[in-house]
């Protein structure tokens, strides 16, 4: 489909526990996404999801917000065409 797209998704700030992985995955399979989500060593989380362009641009915007105990620093998003490498999304530790 041609509105199948990947973003790939930087979050820093709080983000490290404050729930925010288990919230986007929750966002993730609410808007029929996949991919993962997993935080990154120095502190930042990093989500990959694929899906319709709609549903993508919807959790990158849940993911500048975050769950109610995060504070959003910065989010960097790059896009590109969907791969089709996942079919759910998960939590990677």
């Amino acid at each position: 489909m041609a509105d199948d797209v990947r973003a790939t998704i930087l979050v820093t700030g709080k983000v490290q526990g404050v729930f925010y992985r288990a919230s986007a995955m929750e966002q993730a399979q609410r808007l029929g996404l996949a991919g993962f989500v997993k935080n990154l060593p120095d502190g930042a989380v990093e989500a990959v999801v694929e899906g319709t362009e709609a549903a993508v641009e919807q959790f990158v915007a849940w993911c500048k917000v975050g769950p109610p105990a995060a504070r959003v620093e910065e989010l960097h998003v790059r896009f590109g065409p969907m791969r089709g490498e996942f079919r759910t999304f998960t939590i990677d530790r």
